[in-house]
């Protein structure tokens, strides 16, 4: 709120990302309560219930199509497997944006600056999906991440792509990472209409 915004979406991860611990079932539905609780005093600043679900091998998400259709906020990501074939990740990735629960896809290409090279995702066939299905695309504000890329990113606005800025936040202070998302979406060419989360929260919701 201190920042002026009117929303912020919640989203961990699910247990097949590994690295960090995830939340099952039960543990969505109880963070639900928490959220619930947590807008009833915050009103009417809105904090949306949501996830960082994991893309699995085969295309299908980590966690079942009832609890997704409950969320407000549905964020689909590959972790496992980065270095799979092109033919591979780009079927994770389109399986997921088809997916009539799945609001947008993460860090697409996977990168970790000076870590761990872009995969091979086909990114004009996922752009192609993205524009039939109405799924955004994110350009992550991590410092070590910036994935999309300024120049991917506007590849992604000229195909018709709507972009979410994200600052993958795991604490308080990674909230300032919203300037570096938003600093590689102008050096994109984006405009206020190219960018999801610039809207009003009934339009995010109404997606």
């Amino acid at each position: 709120r201190a920042r002026g915004y009117e929303y912020l979406a919640i989203c961990d991860h699910t247990v097949s990302v590994g690295a960090v611990p995830g939340l099952d079932v039960d543990a969505v539905r109880r963070q639900a309560e928490e959220v619930a609780a947590a807008n009833e005093e915050l009103a009417p600043f809105r904090v949306l219930h949501g996830t960082e679900c994991d893309i699995r091998r085969d295309g299908s998400l980590d966690l079942p199509d009832d609890l997704l259709a409950e969320l407000d906020w549905v964020q689909a990501s590959v972790h496992r497997g980065q270095r799979g074939s092109t033919e591979q990740l780009t079927h994770r990735s389109v399986a997921a944006a088809q997916h009539p629960a799945v609001s947008c896809i993460s860090h697409p290409q996977g990168r970790i600056l000076n870590h761990r090279p872009p995969n091979a995702v086909d990114l004009e066939r996922l752009f192609e999906v993205c524009v039939e299905t109405g799924t955004a695309v994110e350009t992550n504000g991590l410092p070590d991440r910036i994935d999309l890329s300024s120049e991917l990113l506007r590849d992604a606005i000229d195909a018709g792509v709507t972009i979410v800025c994200s600052t993958d936040t795991h604490s308080i202070r990674g909230l300032s990472n919203m300037q570096n998302c938003v600093g590689t979406a102008r050096r994109a060419g984006a405009t206020r209409a190219d960018v999801l989360n610039t809207r009003t929260v009934e339009e995010v919701l109404a997606r």
